[in-house]
């Protein structure tokens, strides 16, 4: 299984799109085997579904996301989990042993609300 972290600094970021890098990690029997920094190709809709399933990532973990960016993820394969805060390994680690804490999405964006200047 891969696990994708929207990270800044090695933390979740509050919000996937705007996050610097994608810190993909490789999971063999629930446990971290290697992981990889990956720079942000671009906020723009649609690309970072299509772009992280091309490396066959299973789940992406965010601080947050729009409504419209996780049923493109969950379109793509790609489970999503948002509301997660912390180190970006924690946070891969806890998926893996089920004890993830997840809260509301802290990109501020409402189900059928628009997304101002930043469109998902």
């Amino acid at each position: 299984m891969k696990i994708a972290v929207a990270t800044e600094n090695g933390n979740v970021c509050p919000h996937f799109g705007h996050a610097p890098t994608f810190r993909v990690f490789e999971t063999e029997d629930k446990k971290i085997t290697g992981f990889q920094d990956h720079p942000n190709p671009g906020h723009v809709p649609g690309a970072l579904p299509k772009w992280l399933s091309e490396m066959k990532v299973d789940v992406i973990i965010a601080g947050g996301m729009g409504p419209r960016a996780e049923e493109l993820f969950v379109a793509a394969g790609i489970k999503p989990v948002i509301g997660v805060q912390g180190p970006a390994e924690g946070a891969a680690k806890a998926f893996l042993d089920g004890s993830i804490e997840c809260g509301e999405s802290s990109c501020g964006h409402v189900t059928g609300e628009g997304h101002g200047d930043h469109n998902h």
